[in-house]
């Protein structure tokens, strides 16, 4: 069975408030309420990838302590900015 767009955003958000680290929680939470409805499925492929990485890796590339790998250079620069908001 094909998982339908709005339960794979909700799914997303859900990963992105309940990661490990409450650091994480509050940065990724706030980035999905505010973005992942508007993404395309590409967007939402590349953030559903990013969900399954380190929480101590994802915290150090958003906050500028370690460069992020190329293809989330720029997902993580946007989250990074939402964050700084």
């Amino acid at each position: 069975m094909t998982e339908t767009r709005e339960n794979r955003i909700k799914r997303m958000k859900m990963r992105s408030m309940r990661r490990g680290i409450k650091e994480m929680d509050l940065i990724l939470s706030a980035y999905a309420d505010r973005n992942l409805d508007g993404m395309n499925d590409a967007g939402l492929d590349l953030y559903d990838s990013l969900l399954h990485e380190n929480d101590q890796d994802l915290y150090q590339w958003v906050t500028g302590q370690v460069a992020s790998p190329e293809p989330y250079a720029e997902l993580i620069s946007d989250i990074s900015q939402t964050f700084q908001k």
